[in-house]
């Protein structure tokens, strides 16, 4: 430090070979940079702090042996060889980073591991130093602690997005099985986020904000209180240095106001307390400035209306006392209706437990008041830290621990199932933010979900199978749809299918990353294959039509294809082919290519001529039943249903469109565009439920649409939707959409009708008709 004598040296209490001429260039180089820094900023700047490795061994020396401090000495001369000549924008050292990321871990007392992977966590990604030169030198622990900190940098990514995003799988895979990598990586930006300033505005920006939608949820999600809230209020003033400056201003010239208040309610507090015989800490809360702005802005108050409300902790021996000091202040003030919880009897994910009320003080001034233990407070401010879990053995973890397994454990699954990177991030960030409902099983168990959290989440948390075969959920006995918003205390019951399956449309409400995660892996999943097969299909027809069976195509020309178009293998051409991102009739010359139809006189190698095409465009449509799943879809513009003249659509990335052969819409589309149109039949055997949409005049009178309704009953069929026009009229117009699985069957329905006295007329509605035949 400036002004400092040598009692603090830059590498302090090193053996005599740890080579002078390192020191010597080091202090070269410090001075260098601290000059130019003095003339950078002017005389009132002061130079940057040379680091110094004292205060940590100080801080390492009251809980670690002298051992396992010669280790960790050993880790801070590898990363400053690393890190010799490099500097951080401010000027210091590049080391003084590492050292600081340091001192934080040490202040929760982490192990010597954890602290030299802290000293080195950014030697891998800066220095080019290798992993397995980290593994030889410091073993396999430290190793897979840094390498789980490192950010990915040498790869290329399309964006800083998904860098961000990849460097947090990596975390995460990491922190899965060592938690400590986590708590390494929230120093780390802690430290950053403190030192910022010599940073551009934007970039302080953008690493607030990410700081805010990752760290900070994770910090609160640990139960580290303490980190989280600074990192909430630096990522604020990096964010909004206006707003940051103005709140702060006002919040000290109101505290000589609030003085008198907080001082009368604390006296009146400590003589309940003590006439209860309760032994107390009274604590007054003082609102962080980014809290005061959030509040404002969540619950449109002014700057005043936030700061009218107190707040006080209460720290007490034993959870016993924690409900006699409730009835104590409940005695003293009356309490506000629907602001007690009680976070003792249910505790928070992240291991949280208070009791929280909210009472009426003097003045009518609203007063919130936590009540817990000392071993609940620790908990609150320190969280997972303080009992930071690296084991396997679920046996010996504390509630906190195991609790904090299992999420970890669950980010994991959600990591295995997403597709990639970005997906990843916007799953995890739903799983973060700590606002919950709590809801029973019919067993009694208790399950945490977001709020806003539906059955279809409620059924994920249970079981991925659970989830991917329900199909309805009894809510307090009552059954209710599936999108169905869950509140505190609801019973849910959730009803499965052997054959059920999860619907795309899951994904527009639920809320959790589990669910949303296990979703799109099962629909990316059996969409693939349906698509692989619709794929094959359409190739195999195109082939046809240059006179090839697709069988008799050789292995290597199917390899030779493969690494032409960049595929990973030959599924992916189908699955490609089925989803409409290549045309087959395109895929089948690539295959025919070198390889003559028989009867035309092509030589080896020459591509495919007119003549030879037009002799085997004979072949016939592609036949479909019906059953190809998500692949093929029957377009809602004519509801094609067997037995109708078809043709289909192959649309980009979404499959195949099934279109009546005489839709508009599909006239068009083959004018406009021919490759991507082909002509299709309905197998023998087509089987499932299609939709076909009717036009009914009937008269409107009471008893009608039930009579209508039992009728469609009578004929097998569904109702899937029904609208009403002209409803003052004598005669009204109902239009339905059922369930039908052929045209008999549909025939059948309307036969059965035309037999409702009450109707006068039925007919098929077609693409852009609303009642014709």
């Amino acid at each position: 430090m400036p002004g400092s004598d040598r009692s603090t040296p830059l590498t302090p209490d090193l053996p005599p070979d740890y080579s002078p001429g390192v020191l010597a260039r080091r202090a070269a180089q410090v001075l260098r940079k601290a000059g130019a820094a003095v003339w950078r900023s002017g005389p009132t700047e002061p130079p940057p702090s040379v680091v110094s490795f004292a205060q940590l061994t100080d801080r390492l020396k009251k809980y670690l042996p002298s051992g396992e401090i010669a280790r960790i000495k050993e880790a801070f001369r590898f990363a400053d060889t690393a890190h010799l000549g490099q500097f951080r924008k401010s000027g210091e050292p590049y080391i003084t980073h590492p050292v600081a990321v340091a001192e934080l871990l040490a202040e929760w007392k982490l192990d010597s591991a954890a602290i030299q992977a802290a000293l080195m966590h950014d030697v891998l990604e800066d220095s080019g130093v290798r992993k397995q030169e980290m593994v030889e030198r410091f073993g396999p622990v430290v190793a897979e602690l840094v390498d789980g900190v490192s950010k990915l940098d040498r790869l290329r990514f399309d964006s800083n997005e998904e860098a961000q995003a990849e460097s947090f799988r990596k975390m995460l895979l990491a922190m899965g099985r060592d938690v400590r990598v986590i708590l390494i990586k929230l120093a780390d930006r802690l430290h950053n986020v403190r030192t910022l300033e010599a940073m551009a505005p934007e970039k302080q920006r953008r690493i607030a904000r990410e700081t805010l939608e990752i760290y900070a949820p994770i910090a609160h999600r640990l139960g580290l209180n303490n980190i989280y809230r600074e990192l909430q209020e630096q990522s604020f003033a990096r964010m909004h240095p206006l707003r940051h400056r103005v709140l702060s201003k006002a919040v000290l010239a109101a505290r000589g106001n609030r003085r008198e208040v907080l001082g009368k309610i604390h006296d009146a507090v400590r003589r309940a307390l003590a006439a209860a015989k309760i032994k107390a800490e009274i604590q007054g809360r003082e609102k962080t400035i980014f809290g005061i702005y959030r509040k404002m802005v969540e619950k449109s108050l002014s700057f005043s209306e936030v700061l009218d409300i107190y707040g006080f902790r209460i720290i007490v021996n034993a959870p016993q006392d924690c409900y006699l000091a409730l009835g104590a202040l409940h005695a003293m003030y009356k309490p506000v209706p629907g602001k007690f919880k009680d976070y003792i009897a249910i505790p928070k994910l992240n291991g949280y437990q208070s009791l929280h009320t909210t009472l009426l003080g003097p003045f009518g001034t609203p007063v919130e008041f936590q009540i817990r233990t000392q071993e609940m407070h620790r908990v609150a401010e320190s969280g997972v830290a303080a009992h930071w879990l690296y084991k396997t053995d679920d046996t010996s973890l504390t509630e906190l621990q195991s609790r904090t397994h299992q999420w970890l454990k669950s980010l994991l699954e959600i990591q295995q199932q997403s597709g990639d990177s970005a997906e990843l991030m916007e799953n995890i960030k739903v799983d973060l933010f700590p606002d919950k409902v709590y809801v029973f099983t019919p067993k009694g168990k208790i399950v945490s979900l977001p709020r806003g959290a539906t059955p279809v989440d409620f059924a994920y948390s249970i079981h991925t199978d659970v989830g991917n075969r329900c199909v309805a959920a009894r809510i307090n006995s009552e059954i209710q749809p599936l999108r169905s918003e869950l509140k505190n205390g609801d019973v849910v019951e959730v009803v499965t299918g052997p054959i059920a399956r999860p619907n795309p449309n899951w994904l527009t409400f639920v809320r959790t990353g589990k669910a949303r995660a296990e979703i799109r892996h099962f629909l990316r999943t059996i969409r693939g294959e349906e698509s692989v097969e619709l794929g094959e299909r359409l190739l195999a027809q195109s082939a046809r039509q240059l006179g090839v069976a697709l069988s008799d195509v050789p292995a290597e020309r199917w390899e030779t294809i493969v690494r032409d178009t960049q595929a990973k293998d030959r599924d992916e051409i189908l699955a490609d082919i089925g989803l409409g991102r290549r045309l087959a009739a395109v895929v089948a010359r690539q295959l025919m290519l070198g390889s003559a139809p028989p009867g035309s006189e092509a030589a080896p190698g020459e591509a495919i001529t007119e003549a030879s095409r037009a002799l085997f465009s004979s072949a016939g449509p592609v036949v479909i039943r019906g059953t190809e799943g998500m692949a093929l879809q029957t377009s809602s513009c004519c509801s094609p249903i067997p037995g109708d003249d078809i043709v289909g659509h192959m649309r980009k990335d979404q499959g195949l469109a099934v279109h009546q052969a005489d839709c508009p819409l599909a006239g068009r589309g083959r004018r406009a565009d021919p490759e991507r149109w082909i002509d299709l039949q309905w197998a023998e055997d087509a089987s499932g439920l299609f939709g076909a949409k009717l036009a009914l005049s009937a008269a409107n009178e009471r008893g009608t649409l039930a009579r209508i309704a039992v009728a469609i009953a009578e004929a097998d069929s569904n109702i899937l939707n029904v609208s009403m026009e002209d409803e003052s009229a004598e005669q009204a117009q109902l239009n339905f959409k059922l369930q039908v699985r052929d045209r008999r069957h549909l025939a059948r329905v309307m036969r059965m009708l035309r037999r409702v006295p009450q109707v006068s007329r039925v007919v098929r509605v077609r693409a852009g008709e609303k009642n014709s035949d």
